[in-house]
């Protein structure tokens, strides 16, 4: 019998779970305390929810968009149909782009990734998801992770990272 699947490494798998969650969590923790990141989230639609996710059964993180007016990290399942849904189309695709050797735009140049509902709303959850990268990770791994690395001072970067990392280690006690 000749099976055509292809064997995943499960420490990618394990690698991607884990980025998914640091990344939902960082985005929540982002949208509540970067100015540029709130402003992009409050052209979303209220109550919108997205996912991103590796096809068919593999990792996720989803997230919804507050009352209040920011991101809130709902976990690896949503409770309800998703209004905004990424699509890695493989695992290795989504391993890219977490392990930082292609760019989420590259990534959707090289048909990796499928793109279900509005794609201006995909396009300010991307941009909330390059500011963040921008702000937490080490510039010489964002400038691989991102199509154009921003042009930030060395306070704004600090700050801002302190800020982001600061919010997530409150949210991850105080919930």
């Amino acid at each position: 019998m000749n099976n055509n699947k292809v064997k995943v490494n499960p420490w990618k798998r394990r690698y991607v779970v884990l980025m998914m969650e640091v990344i939902g969590r960082s985005m929540e923790a982002a949208s509540q305390v970067d100015r540029v990141i709130r402003g992009e989230v409050a052209n979303l639609p209220d109550r919108l929810m997205f996912e991103m996710r590796v096809i068919p059964n593999g990792p996720a993180l989803v997230m919804v968009k507050t009352d209040a007016g920011n991101l809130r990290y709902v976990g690896t399942s949503a409770p309800r149909k998703v209004d905004v849904a990424m699509k890695f189309k493989h695992l290795q695709h989504a391993f890219l782009v977490f392990s930082f050797q292609e760019s989420t735009a590259r990534s959707f140049a090289n048909d990796r990734i499928l793109l279900d509902g509005e794609i201006a709303y995909a396009m300010k959850i991307v941009r909330c998801l390059n500011r963040m990268e921008s702000l937490i990770l080490p510039k010489f791994i964002a400038q691989r992770a991102l199509k154009r690395y921003p042009d930030l001072s060395l306070p704004e970067k600090l700050l801002g990272g302190g800020r982001i990392y600061s919010q997530v280690a409150k949210n991850l006690i105080w919930g």
